[in-house]
């Protein structure tokens, strides 16, 4: 099994042996859809055991940012919340 990570691959690439993909800032698990874009089906589940994977942080991530008021303004987005720092530093893993 191959976890990529976003941007892992160079632009445009097609790399069908990456099947699982991690996102690291949502903490997030999906199954690659191969339409020559970056669109990804989220999963709930290891599809190999069914062990249940840690739950999205998607809607915790909106939340913080909206907290504080960062609206549209993407490009001020703290350096934190660009990675998976903003969640791992809480007691929220």
């Amino acid at each position: 099994m191959q976890i990529s990570k976003p941007n892992e691959m160079h632009e445009g690439g097609d790399d069908h042996d990456i099947i699982l993909n991690y996102n690291e800032i949502l903490d997030e698990y999906g199954i690659s859809i191969y339409d020559r874009g970056t669109s990804v089906i989220s999963i709930i589940y290891c599809p190999w055991c069914g062990s249940k994977l840690p739950e999205s942080k998607r809607d915790k991530w909106f939340e913080q940012l909206g907290e504080i008021a960062y609206g549209d303004e993407l490009n001020k987005i703290p350096k934190e919340y660009k990675s998976d720092q903003w969640w791992r530093k809480t007691n929220n893993p």
